[in-house]
């Protein structure tokens, strides 16, 4: 079929509006567990799977797919992970119970490729000059969509019932992926490889190895037996997955790649950065929506906790586009820089100046700010930084190495936050503010990793004898 002729400037809306949509996905739930719970009759425990079981998913599809991108066609496997979102919402507004609906997001985070194939084919079709701004405008798409869900989660689920968090992103992604069929280009960039499926088993293994006691430990406990047991098998399922990655002629996720100063610096800011921007998003809400008569807190109802993260989702979007606007003059480390010294003010604030709903929504704006320009900033520098056929692979592996980290540092903050509850069973408001303390102290270190990121851009022969393919006895062709 002849390539679709199209602007990238349309190319661009049309990326964008799928990897919105997805982004809109990770927050719009989050806020309705609680009436899911009971419109389906299940546990608190048991419901917090449908976060879960997305991260899961979403960890394990988003290296695979960006690797399956590269190998086939970003286009196709664009296409392929929006149909599962779709396919996945469908099932999950119909669900008649709990273990439909988790079923359900496990499909619909096969999505997470969204994001890495988006930056592949950006690579792909523009003009050097014009990559830096055009990830910049996507990287904006995609926090400023996470902060929507936040905002339109409660009216929605007020006026229209939970199941229409559903069928709203179902029609959208629908309408996107036949918007993506008949506008975007099929990559012409492409690796000739075969995929290593040993590696991408243990890939799965570890992750899922790793996430599952991690997004559980508040509820089994730290030190019980099967979180410690888990991450036993994690680490060991790791080592192997080293060990067969090393020794592949063509690995699904290239380690020398990985080992590039540009590359492990950015992931090293990626895995804390993960951890507070997961953590704030989701405890910043709650603490807004505490009853007053705990001591503080607002009260606030989900739709008006929603609207005070409005500047947090305004600073995102025009974070992410300023980052672009501002590549050719400030580099991509010294924009991480700003963003970890804004994110540690901000973790700060919360912890200290969080008597008025005016100063949280502050903070939340300055946080925003620094959330926008470092996921433009760290985009940038992964894509600069490695070959046109590994970028899925390399984005992908950077998404979910943030995702990763959010895991780890939403569950240590739970933890802090719920340990010693109030008579009535709500947090102290002790706990949120030692969560924040630590986030804070995150954040400090963040600002020391991103000093580590090489300011300048490789050359391309270096990225290339990085890149090149082995032989069967490890050494490069």
């Amino acid at each position: 079929m002849p390539r679709p002729l199209s602007s990238p400037r349309l190319i661009l809306a049309v990326l964008a509006g799928a990897a919105g949509v997805f982004a809109m996905l990770q927050s719009l739930i989050s806020p309705v567990l609680p009436t899911i719970q009971a419109d389906l009759g299940t546990s608190r425990s048991t419901v917090t799977w449908v976060l879960t079981a997305w991260l899961m998913s979403a960890s394990v599809a988003t290296p695979l797919l960006g690797r399956l991108g590269d190998s086939l066609g970003k286009r196709r496997t664009l296409l392929v992970a929006l149909g599962a979102v779709s396919a996945g919402s469908l099932l999950a507004a119909l669900a008649p119970n709990i273990g439909v609906l988790v079923a359900a997001r496990v499909v619909q985070g096969l999505g997470g490729a969204v994001f890495p194939l988006a930056f592949g084919i950006v690579r792909d079709e523009f003009p050097g000059e014009r990559v830096a701004p055009a990830i910049g405008s996507l990287s904006a798409v995609l926090a400023g969509g996470g902060g929507l869900g936040l905002v339109l989660s409660g009216p929605i689920e007020t006026h229209l019932g939970w199941r229409w968090l559903f069928w709203i992103p179902m029609v959208a992604v629908a309408l996107t992926a036949v918007l993506v069929r008949l506008l975007v280009p099929e990559s012409p960039v492409r690796h000739r490889g075969r995929i290593d499926w040993r590696a991408a088993l243990l890939l799965s293994g570890w992750l899922v190895a790793l996430l599952t006691p991690v997004s559980r430990a508040g509820e089994w406990g730290w030190g019980s037996p099967s979180v410690l047991g888990l991450f036993a098998l994690a680490a060991i399922l790791f080592c192997c997955w080293i060990a067969v990655e090393s020794r592949s002629a063509d690995p699904l996720v290239d380690l020398r790649m990985m080992r590039l100063p540009a590359v492990w610096t950015t992931n090293a800011v990626a895995v804390l950065f993960g951890a507070s921007m997961f953590a704030v998003t989701a405890f910043v809400p709650q603490f807004l929506q505490t009853p007053a008569t705990a001591g503080y807190g607002f009260g606030l109802s989900v739709s008006e906790a929603g609207l005070l993260s409005l500047p947090m989702l305004a600073a995102m979007s025009v974070g992410g586009i300023l980052s672009g606007a501002l590549s050719t003059r400030v580099s991509p480390k010294a924009q991480l820089v700003v963003s970890a010294l804004l994110s540690t003010v901000a973790c700060a604030a919360f912890a200290l100046l969080s008597d008025h709903p005016w100063e949280v929504a502050t903070a939340g704006g300055v946080f925003g700010l620094g959330l926008g320009l470092a996921y433009a900033a760290m985009s940038t520098v992964i894509v600069r930084s490695v070959p046109a056929h590994r970028t899925g692979v390399a984005t992908g592996m950077n998404a979910n190495i943030r995702n990763i980290g959010g895991a780890i540092g939403t569950a240590v903050v739970a933890t802090l936050i719920t340990s010693n509850p109030l008579p009535g069973g709500l947090p102290r408001e002790s706990g949120f503010t030692h969560g924040f303390i630590l986030l804070t102290i995150t954040s400090v270190v963040t600002v020391a990793l991103a000093a580590l990121v090489p300011a300048g851009r490789r050359r391309a022969t270096a990225i290339a004898r990085h890149a090149q393919p082995r032989s069967k006895s490890g050494r490069p062709h």
